[in-house]
């Protein structure tokens, strides 16, 4: 794990130096620590961490804000740490790029041990197995390069929205519920999960659909989940 190089960003010292010596008893030894928005984003440009912490409260730039900037040059996991527990709050993270989210007050040791997690599905990203591109209509989807083209032209995508598109492209025409797609694709215990998969599928049917609002190929099976199909063949 001492390869890896964790970015914490958050105005209270106490907690940049809580997780700073947590991470460090979890075999973490290159540990970046700043203290406000600004910063944090020049630093993740100059010095391409692997993962961020990112406090949502934050002189000069708010997270939020941060991780829009942070997500125009870099894909690198965004943990979002907030004293706010409202479900909007954790839907606008998600929503403007971050990966996972934790409420304060937080166990150091959750937080390290969500840290590893997501860095786990980074280096397994990084590493796909070899697989064969899969053909939906017009959508071309190049396991191996992790990229994904309609009509030809590339369509960028974010980590989790790639792989939320293979797998429902591996099971094409099959109904998959929302409860196994988070567990398969987040690696999680879906409870609760309903609104953070609604954001993903929001955002990639955006990047797929000619018309989001009236979808051709990632269809809502209303009360079942959701559904990968090829319009050509309907």
């Amino acid at each position: 794990m001492s390869d890896y190089k964790i970015m914490i960003v958050d105005d209270e010292l106490d907690i940049l130096d809580l997780l700073e010596k947590s991470l460090i008893i979890e075999g973490f030894d290159n540990i970046i620590k700043i203290d406000n928005g600004l910063s944090a984003v020049s630093s993740c440009r100059e010095l391409q961490p692997d993962m961020i912490i990112l406090d949502v409260m934050l002189p000069e730039l708010d997270g939020y804000e941060v991780c829009k900037r942070i997500r125009e040059f870099s894909h690198c996991p965004i943990l979002f740490l907030s004293s706010k527990n409202d479900e909007l709050d954790k839907i606008l993270g998600l929503a403007v790029g971050g990966d996972d989210y934790v409420t304060k007050p937080f166990s150091p040791k959750e937080v390290a041990f969500r840290v590893k997690a997501q860095l786990r599905r980074t280096e397994y990203r990084q590493r796909p197995p070899k697989a064969q591109p899969l053909t939906v209509g017009a959508l071309n989807i190049d396991p191996e390069g992790c990229r994904v083209t309609k009509d030809g032209k590339e369509i960028e995508l974010t980590a989790r929205e790639f792989e939320i598109l293979q797998y429902m492209a591996q099971n094409i025409g099959r109904v998959i519920s929302r409860e196994r797609l988070y567990e398969t694709v987040w690696g999680e215990d879906s409870f609760g999960c309903d609104n953070t998969i609604m954001v993903h599928i929001r955002h990639l049917r955006e990047k797929i659909e000619s018309n989001p609002a009236s979808p051709e190929y990632l269809i809502t099976m209303k009360g079942l989940g959701y559904k990968l199909v090829n319009p050509y063949e309907k």
